[in-house]
């Protein structure tokens, strides 16, 4: 087990690089960078992504200084001013976060390089910070998606964008689903709904209800209007 002492103090710009041999020939990183009030500590403990995932590993580090800082603004000035990048190869699935921890898949990365915000969408679980929320999984997933769609630095490199309607769909179905119709309420009349869910999320005060108390309208009624005008107010 590596234990990681993590200063508390850094300067802006500064880049305090560490490393811990764990096998022959190849040294766990550990790279400190602070600008602008936010640190960022970058944990690499692959091999194959320390050879050739340096250009990736610049993008990761240049979207989260450039994204975190607007979602902090946007949703959660009180968020975490430090987070930690977890490159790890024992990770098999895309992304996770937990307690300002982000730990990706290095294969990952390395195999779909233009999909750099993933970042986006995991540091916004950061800012999103419900702790036992009381909320509902595909709310907590379809907010950090509608922020990937919003604030990302390059969605269209990954051919990512928000899916068309289709009958079959509901907004329980989470992630993009989810976050193609946050979109459409907040172009159809109810610009600010994503903020004030995220709000009530944070603070435990969300209910089945919120919808209706927000909006005049409850869930079911704004997913019937949505499916009946699916493509009203949206960018192509």
């Amino acid at each position: 087990m590596l234990c990681w002492t993590i200063s508390n103090t850094a300067v802006a710009g500064q880049i305090e690089k560490e490393s811990v041999a764990v096998t022959p020939g190849f040294e766990v990183t550990k790279d400190t960078i602070s600008k602008h009030g936010y640190t960022l500590i970058f944990i690499n403990k692959d091999e194959k992504f320390a050879a050739e995932g340096q250009e990736v590993r610049e993008r990761m580090i240049e979207t989260f200084f450039k994204v975190y800082p607007k979602l902090a603004k946007a949703y959660n000035k009180s968020t975490l001013k430090k987070v930690v990048f977890n490159v790890d190869p024992k990770y098999n699935g895309v992304a996770a976060t937990a307690n300002g921890r982000v730990t990706y898949n290095p294969a990952w990365m390395l195999r779909t390089p233009t999909d750099i915000d993933v970042v986006t969408h995991e540091v916004m679980h950061i800012v999103q910070d419900y702790g036992r929320s009381v909320g509902p999984g595909w709310l907590t997933e379809g907010i950090a998606d509608y922020a990937r769609f919003k604030f990302g630095v390059d969605n269209a490199g990954a051919h990512w964008s928000l899916p068309k309607y289709n009958p079959k769909h509901s907004y329980t179905n989470s992630y993009r689903i989810t976050a193609r119709f946050l979109a459409w309420l907040e172009a159809n009349g109810n610009k600010g709904i994503v903020k004030k869910m995220d709000a009530s999320l944070r603070d435990h005060t969300y209910t089945d209800d919120s919808w209706q108390k927000i909006t005049g309208k409850t869930l079911d009624q704004l997913w019937t209007a949505y499916t009946q005008a699916p493509d009203k107010g949206m960018k192509s």
